[in-house]
């Protein structure tokens, strides 16, 4: 790194300090300091749900995928897809309108009594502490990686025992830190924009340089294809030859685990309605239209805009740096060998802007469990709005402290994403199904969400009883913590009427599941499932139809392109025609 990058990058530190100081005047309660005060619009929320996503880690881990599957491999996170699809159309309105403060203290609402009780506080420290921090950690393991192969640290000791590395790290950590915890979420989603244009301008520069070093988009599909990995160009882990339908066993995705994307994945895992920290950014924004809208836009600019520009640089690296032995580190060697000063900077500044808008969002998030839903809930429920924020601001330090700790125990960053996807399956159904169906209790969602948790980590790191084949865990995972839920619901009662009726009337649900209860208390759901449902599948249809024809156009697959814009577009027509364009209507 020259002089003049290390310059771009103190600037930008600078800027985020800056912004986190000036946006912290905002900050006169609990919820200003969590859910900025309920005044988000869709625009920024969406943003910063894409920022939040977008960490330093993300590129390396979609360039490693792609380096070692192909582009079959990005279907482990393109199937999160269909939840998230089912987070913007079905789940955003309602979570909006149930006015809670986090998806914890959800659980008082949709449930009653002790259980409840213990379900949050449960809830609230497996997500905040050893889930989040695995996020936290996963994010400080890229930028370790990232740091050390662009050159800006070489592990050398500095001062006594401290490596210049750790000293990076711990810069870049001190100002985030301060504006994530003195500001607030105003401060962090104000910051996640500006991150997230910088993560955007440095990915789309570093994607259109490598590929005129490539010769051109046409010499690099050539040279793609020399390399006699088919894998390499196909969206799906399999080909039709003249000898018919062959899968693709080198893209490193068993049928079983295939279908587990597909089929399981989505749906069981614990973001199944949206996800802790998107689920924040929907609770912050001003009505359920903002919801959507936020939703919306995570979809677009996640899904169609960002992957693309990931994947290329993956696919670059296999023609540009033949003898590359990790793939996760192909992004930053390409950036540093072919990127000049300030070019460099502005790249580097990107994934640091990246890190720091993931890192910043879990510690507000795990914050807001900590504070509202255990020290409040259970501790002193009688604090001020001032203590709760100072309680907010510390625990930020202390999760950060503890994430900074995982990240030296791995050095895998797929693995990371793996072990956090594993115990966090099995619960989704029941999360789902809390909305549609009255009879689901706290007994029941809290045995999905502890089964789950202990069977995904024991078939991920307990040498005797771990599953090597990750669609078959899934499965293995989902069907033994369904087994629990089910047994745990026939054996104990439902919840209360007082308690139905109370959620019923705050969040008017759809479905047969509330069918009685609602003529009961004479209440009028908002949408009926019918039409969720095919909202739903419509949506699921504009999405990835237009995510498969803007990679098919531009790997020169015309047939496959076409296939899918008319499908988007036919999908697209069809909402409207059915009076559903109302999904994408701002207000």
């Amino acid at each position: 790194m020259a002089l003049i990058d290390w310059m771009v990058l103190s600037f930008y530190l600078m800027l985020s300090l800056f912004l986190g100081l000036v946006l912290s005047r905002r900050n006169n309660s609990e919820d200003d300091y969590f859910i900025a005060g309920r005044k988000l619009t869709g625009w920024l929320a969406g943003a910063s749900m894409a920022a939040t996503t977008f960490s330093i880690d993300t590129p390396l881990y979609v360039a490693g995928l792609v380096g070692t599957r192909g582009l079959a491999g990005n279907w482990e996170w393109w199937s999160f897809g269909l939840a998230h699809v089912a987070m913007t159309v079905v789940f955003a309105p309602m979570w909006r309108r149930s006015g809670v403060l986090t998806d914890a203290a959800f659980t008082e609402l949709r449930y009653g009594g002790s259980a409840a009780a213990w379900l949050r506080g449960i809830k609230a420290f497996l997500l905040s502490v050893p889930i989040n921090c695995i996020g936290i950690g996963y994010a400080f393991l890229a930028m370790r990686k990232v740091a050390e192969a662009l050159g800006m640290v070489d592990g050398h000791r500095v001062i006594g025992s401290v490596t210049d590395t750790f000293l990076l790290l711990l810069i870049v950590a001190f100002f985030m830190l301060v504006y994530t915890a003195v500001g607030g979420l105003w401060a962090v989603v104000v910051n996640d924009f500006v991150q997230l244009l910088l993560a955007l301008v440095g990915a789309f520069v570093l994607a259109f340089t490598v590929i005129n070093a490539s010769g051109g988009m046409s010499q690099m599909i050539a040279g793609l294809e020399a390399l006699d990995r088919p894998e390499l160009l196909s969206i799906f882990p399999w080909t039709w030859t003249q000898d018919g339908f062959q899968w693709i066993g080198k893209a490193g995705i068993s049928a079983a685990t295939f279908i587990a994307f597909l089929s399981l994945q989505w749906w069981s895992f614990r973001r199944s309605d949206g996800g802790g920290e998107f689920i924040q950014r929907l609770l912050a924004t001003k009505d359920e239209q903002q919801a959507t809208l936020a939703g919306w836009v995570f979809l677009c600019v996640n899904y169609l805009l960002r992957s693309w520009l990931w994947i290329v640089v993956g696919l670059s690296a296999l023609v540009l740096l033949p003898s590359q032995q990790d793939w996760e580190l192909s992004y930053p060697t390409l950036a540093i060998e072919y990127l000049p000063p300030v070019v460099l900077g502005i790249v580097i500044v990107s994934l640091v802007a990246a890190f720091m808008s993931t890192v910043s969002t879990s510690l507000n998030w795990g914050a807001s469990y900590l504070t509202h839903d255990l020290y409040k809930r259970f501790i002193r429920p009688e604090a001020s709005q001032k203590e709760l924020i100072l309680m907010g601001q510390i625990t930020c330090l202390l999760l950060l402290v503890v994430g900074i700790i995982t990240a030296l125990i791995s050095d895998s960053i797929g693995s990371i994403f793996r072990l956090v996807i594993a115990i966090g399956t099995g619960p989704g159904v029941v999360l789902v199904l809390r909305w549609f169906w009255w009879r689901i209790n706290a007994i029941s969602e809290l045995a999905a969400m502890i089964c789950g948790f202990f069977i995904g980590f024991t078939t991920s790191v307990v040498p005797i009883f771990r599953i090597e084949d990750y669609g078959i865990k899934l499965m293995v995972t989902t069907i033994l913590t369904a087994i629990v839920w089910l047994i745990a619901l026939a054996l104990t009662p439902p919840e209360s009427d007082e308690v139905l009726e109370k959620f019923v009337r705050l969040v008017r649900p759809p479905g047969p599941g509330w069918a009685r209860l609602r003529k009961r208390f004479e209440i009028v759901p908002v949408d009926s499932l019918k039409e969720l449902i095919f909202r739903f599948l419509l949506s699921v249809g504009l999405l990835f139809g237009m995510l498969f024809a803007s990679g098919a156009f531009l790997f020169h697959q015309e047939r496959g392109g076409w296939i899918s814009l008319v499908i988007a577009v036919f999908c697209l027509f069809t909402m409207k025609r059915k009076s559903l364009s109302s999904v994408f209507s701002l207000r």
